[in-house]
């Protein structure tokens, strides 16, 4: 059964959504390793941050239906199918491989009119505004 989406979520929800999702995988390294090692030079920092923030996307996303920065812009990733993981969720892998598709930064940018970039068609997904859900 095909499930049709008819309200994408607006690019300034998501850019918000990443936004807040990034400041917190950058607190919750900077809370692991502490601000000094942080702020000091070399690509560590960095690459804690993105393994985070692929951590995060992954898990809230298989559990609640969106990253935590999604949660909070109250937009949701739903499978365009209808299909899905205990009862019509993103399943985990599904979930990894659109998180590592935002990571690498140019799938999100390269989209169909509809909305949905190359990270949501790659997996079958959409991300959509709450309220579209009801």
């Amino acid at each position: 059964m095909s499930t049709t989406i008819n309200e994408q979520a607006s690019w300034a929800r998501r850019a918000g959504a990443l936004l807040i999702d990034w400041f917190a995988s950058t607190l919750v390294v900077i809370v692991f390793i502490g601000p000094g090692d942080y702020y000091s030079a070399g690509g560590g920092p960095a690459l804690w941050t993105s393994i985070v923030f692929v951590l995060e996307s992954t898990i809230f996303t298989t559990v609640a239906g969106g990253s935590f920065g999604k949660l909070a812009t109250r937009l949701r990733v739903v499978r365009v199918d209808g299909g899905g993981w205990s009862g019509g969720g993103v399943d985990p892998i599904r979930s990894f491989a659109r998180s590592v598709l935002i990571m690498l930064v140019i799938p999100p940018l390269v989209f169909r009119p509809d909305g949905r970039g190359l990270h949501d068609l790659a997996v079958g997904t959409a991300t959509v505004p709450l309220s579209a859900l009801r």
